[in-house]
């Protein structure tokens, strides 16, 4: 018998199969993109993450990411021959190659770049005559014998350095090299000699042979330890006064190492082995940083010390580059684990769409099999083999083009994404058709939305559903969204619980203006009215499925597009912030003005809508607080919270950026770029602070005018206040506060009129407009000195994009783009499985005279009430998603983590109008163009088409 069945499955698959092929195939191409999107999106953010991590390394200084393994000279009771062995490169290769071995994984080495020798800790005095000595002190040199110079350098003149004859403790000549800017700086020639003296100051001449290029200047080789490539000009710290002396290297011959034995210059062997990323992934930055601890200071330094001596220590700065890498990932997981919840749970929910339009459309075939004595296990066994046979294959296709869209990155996670799918749709198919057939049923009246009420069980289902999510919802918003410790799924499933909570409570309140609607429509001349809304009130009482998936969908997109709207602008305001303008021209230093030869020659520019000079000294001393809480009115003086410094205590702004502007130019600029409206009015330099007539000298009781920051205006209060400045001694009086100001950063500051400064010549021009920045770089460049361009475009472009924030903006753009699509899948499942109703409906309307103008419009006033519902259901999922989120969100990690000199102030998510209002209008306005054609193409055929004897629709 059980093989008789079996044999009777296969029939049933190939006929079922054969008789619809266009539904399995509409089923297999959603599962496949449902499939590829589940698989795709744990592997592109380990892709990202890997990529990230890979970054930060590669692009980290040298100094940073290397691991340096090093040690003191051998002791001095062993015998000379055993302690010049061991500062020789047989000896000190040995050791490097069994350190190379012993890195535990998943830590690798970049074998082509490790380095190991002996080289002076302490720099010694090189006295001689010909090297600069700026500030009369002479430089400081430090000598290096490090192994694989002629391989990661190219002779430029002289010879290689080389050991003629072995080198001892005892030698008391050797050669060397200097690479060409040091010998530029320094001014060393080849066949010059150098003195390092020994710890019995003995002479030990160090002849330069040559001058070399480095092949990769920027290589770990030459920037583990800058001095190798670059001489630097430091302070004498052990100077009374402040003077400066050069310091640089001398690359000795490799094996020159046992001469540096003898000085008193402190000797270290070394081997520093530069990390390979390649092999790293964004997972292996728990255990790096486990490997990296150890290495650092627990079993794995004991291992090194049995490989390169009892006395050797470990030192790296991948460990806190790594963790940098961790930080950025976990403040940026929460926020794409929003988006992954919430397209999770609009597939899935048109997933189950899919199920029931394929249920409701093979109800009547099922109910026949029903009534003839099937067994639900029977009828439920042939559904699972009939829908595995479509689902199971399009679930591993969409995992292997997951696979080949991205490539590198765990396989099992996308595995399980993608059997999640194929087994949702499998068991979710099967079991809802069967339910629905426990007991035989006949055809019954039809289930209207309006008359429909819902069984005590689905109420009690409703109601315990709606207050679990409120209660979740009250618990995140009295808890707040910062989570500790990784990705909190509660955070993290608010756009699925307010969409819950919205679409139970809209559900049950849809009917109620339907009802109201319809009595007066009743009572109106036309049929059309009256009909349509008959026909919203006649959907299915199950109406909350399709309406949870528009509203989450709808969410979901909103929360996304706020998202990337928020990093954009979050972007603009930060290069806003540092540039001031469009673009910017300052001095080389803080008190280098600009002439007004070269204020003209810019001003002239094609493309230049606005300049505004200013003048700016930063670190003025501000005067004792005031006691109290003193400060200015700023009523109509744009009295905006300030987001930086500027929003401090009185107690916080004891030094401060006094800024002299022109008022009517820079208050044009300030309308131009978006910033706070400035009061330029309040700057009008009349009476005491009238302009100065040229060359006279302000007195100290000279009373300005001012606009301050909150902080300075708390400091100064409303009395004038005397300040020392290089433009000038005078009192100003705070008179209005602004929360940003162009010409410097968010910070103190002080704003006053230039026309009343002892000094008025500006050190800094801001230009509004989009000049071309070749032309604008050549007009500043003919003014004969160095000056500084800023351009905001410039500014703005250094923020795009590291791999991780890259990544995970694209995850969102997909977000939203799923989001979309699936909102747009749910209207047309929605519209499909009330489709033959409808056709069969407009058959009947044009039997009794209904014109195809007037089937158009009945549909499309049909599919409103809905379209709507849901339009204005999701932009209020949207918003209330936003508003409960928004507080513990920061977009920082996202718009501008990485980049040094970046405003790192909170940037707090914002809701997107646009983001908000277009995907809500895509749904009512696809509603209204399926309805359109549905009816266009039903009249087009013939009413006997679908009029038969005996249809129930």
């Amino acid at each position: 018998m059980r093989h008789n069945d079996r044999a009777a499955s296969a029939p049933w698959i190939r006929t079922r199969l054969r008789t619809a092929p266009g539904a399995a195939t509409a089923l297999a191409v959603l599962v496949l993109v449902t499939a590829f999107l589940a698989a795709a999106f744990p592997r592109a953010v380990d892709a990202y993450e890997t990529k990230g991590l890979r970054h930060d390394i590669l692009t980290a200084d040298a100094g940073r990411s290397t691991l340096e393994v090093a040690r003191p000279q051998p002791g001095l009771e062993l015998p000379q021959a055993q302690r010049d062995a061991e500062a020789r490169s047989p000896e000190l290769a040995r050791i490097g190659a069994g350190l190379l071995k012993a890195l535990p994984a998943p830590l690798r080495a970049d074998a082509s770049s490790v380095a190991y020798g002996v080289r002076t800790s302490k720099p010694a005095v090189a006295d001689e005559p010909w090297l600069p000595r700026p500030e009369a002190v002479p430089p400081q040199l430090t000598y290096v014998a490090q192994s694989g110079l002629e391989e990661h350098a190219t002779l430029a003149s002289g010879a290689w350095p080389t050991t003629p004859q072995e080198v001892t403790s005892d030698s008391r000549a050797v050669q060397g090299a200097v690479t060409e800017e040091t010998a530029a700086e320094l001014k060393v020639k080849v066949g010059a000699t150098i003195t390092l003296l020994t710890a019995a100051q003995e002479p030990i001449t160090v002849t330069i042979t040559g001058i070399v290029a480095p092949r990769d200047p920027r290589g770990s080789y030459w920037s583990a330890d800058p001095l190798l490539r670059t001489p630097s000009l430091v302070l004498d710290t052990t100077s009374p006064f402040p003077v400066h002396y050069w310091t640089g290297t001398v690359l000795l011959a490799e094996d020159s190492g046992p001469a540096l034995l003898s000085t008193a210059a402190e000797p270290v062997l070394f081997w520093r082995i530069p990390p390979d990323p390649a092999g790293l992934t964004g997972p292996d930055d728990a255990r790096l940083t486990s490997v990296i601890a150890s290495l650092e200071s627990g079993p794995g330094l004991l291992k090194v010390r049995e490989i390169a001596g009892d006395t050797a220590v470990f030192a790296t700065g991948l460990g806190h580059i790594v963790e940098a890498n961790a930080r950025m990932r976990d403040a940026i997981s929460p926020v794409i684990a929003v988006a992954a919840l919430g397209i999770g749970s609009v597939a899935a929910v048109v997933l189950l769409m899919t199920g029931a339009l394929i249920a409701g459309r093979r109800k009547a075939e099922l109910a026949l099999m029903r009534s003839r004595g099937g067994s639900l296990r029977g009828i439920g066994g042939r559904l699972l083999a009939e829908t595995a046979v479509t689902v199971l294959p399009a679930s591993a296709l969409g995992l292997l083009l997951a696979t080949l869209a991205v490539g590198e990155a765990r396989w099992w996670p996308g595995a399980l994404a993608a059997a999640g799918v194929g087994l949702l749709v499998c068991v979710a198919l099967p079991l809802r058709t069967t339910l629905q057939h426990i007991r035989p049923t006949l055809h019954g009246t039809r289930e209207d939305m309006v008359s429909a009420r819902p069984s005590r069980r689905r109420t009690v289902a409703e109601l315990t559903l709606l207050v679990l999510a409120v209660g979740a919802v009250t618990a995140l918003r009295r808890r707040g969204t910062s989570a500790e410790g990784g990705t909190d799924l509660l955070v993290s499933a608010a756009p699925v619980l307010v969409a819950l909570i919205a679409a139970l409570v809209l559900v049950r309140l849809y009917p109620l203006p339907l009802r109201l609607a319809t009595r007066p429509v009743a009572r109106l001349r036309g049929a059309i009215g009256f009909l349509s809304l008959a026909r919203a009130g006649r959907s299915s009482a199950g109406g909350a499925l399709p309406l949870l998936a528009l509203l989450l969908a709808l969410a979901t997109a909103a929360f996304g597009g706020s998202v990337i709207a928020g990093i954009g602008d979050a972007r603009d305001d930060a290069a806003l912030a540092s540039v001031g303008a469009d673009a910017r021209i300052s001095g080389a230093s803080e008190r280098a003005t600009l002439p007004d030869e070269l204020v003209r020659a810019v001003r002239d520019l094609d493309g230049v809508t606005g300049a505004a000079p200013v003048r700016v000294e930063y670190s003025v001393n501000m005067p004792e607080a005031v006691a109290g809480d003193g400060g200015a009115d700023g009523g109509g003086a744009g009295t905006s919270t300030s987001t930086g410094s500027g929003g401090g205590s009185a107690g916080d702004a004891k030094a401060a950026a006094l800024v002299g502007v022109d008022p009517a130019s820079y208050a044009k600029l300030a309308r131009a770029t978006g910033l706070p409206a400035f009061p330029a009015a309040r700057l009008k330099a009349t009476g005491s602070s009238a302009p100065l007539p040229e060359g006279a000298e302000a007195g100290p009781d000279r009373v300005l005018p001012a606009i301050a920051s909150p902080a300075v205006a708390a400091r100064l209060g409303k009395e004038p206040r005397a300040i020392e400045t290089l433009s000038g001694d005078f009192q100003v009086q705070v008179v209005g506060t602004v929360s940003r100001v162009a010409s410097v950063s968010p910070t103190d500051f002080l704003v006053v009129n230039s026309a009343a400064l002892e000094q008025k010549a500006p050190t800094t021009l801001l230009l509004t407009g989009a000049p071309d920045p070749g032309k604008l770089r050549a007009a500043v460049e003919g003014s004969g000195k160095e000056y500084a361009v800023q351009l905001r475009s410039e500014e703005r472009a250094r923020y795009v994009n590291t791999p991780m924030q890259a990544g995970a903006e694209r995850i969102y753009l997909a977000a939203v783009a799923a989001g979309a699509g699936y909102a747009l899948l749910a209207v047309l499942l929605s519209l499909l499985q009330t489709a033959p109703e409808r056709k069969t409906l407009l058959a009947r309307l044009r039997t009794m005279g209904l014109t195809t103008g007037q089937g158009r419009k009945l549909l499309a006033f049909e599919a409103t009430p809905q379209a709507l519902l849901a339009a204005g259901g999701g932009l209020f999922t949207g918003w209330a998603t936003i508003a409960l989120l928004s507080p513990g969100i920061d977009l920082v990690p996202l718009a501008l983590a990485g980049v040094a000199g970046s405003d790192t102030s909170p940037v707090l998510l914002r809701t997107d109008l646009w983001s908000l209002a277009l995907p809500a209008a895509g749904v009512v306005a696809l509603a209204a163009a399926v309805a359109g054609v549905q009816a266009w193409w039903a009249s087009r055929r013939g009413s006997i088409t679908e009029l038969r004897a005996g249809d129930s629709r």
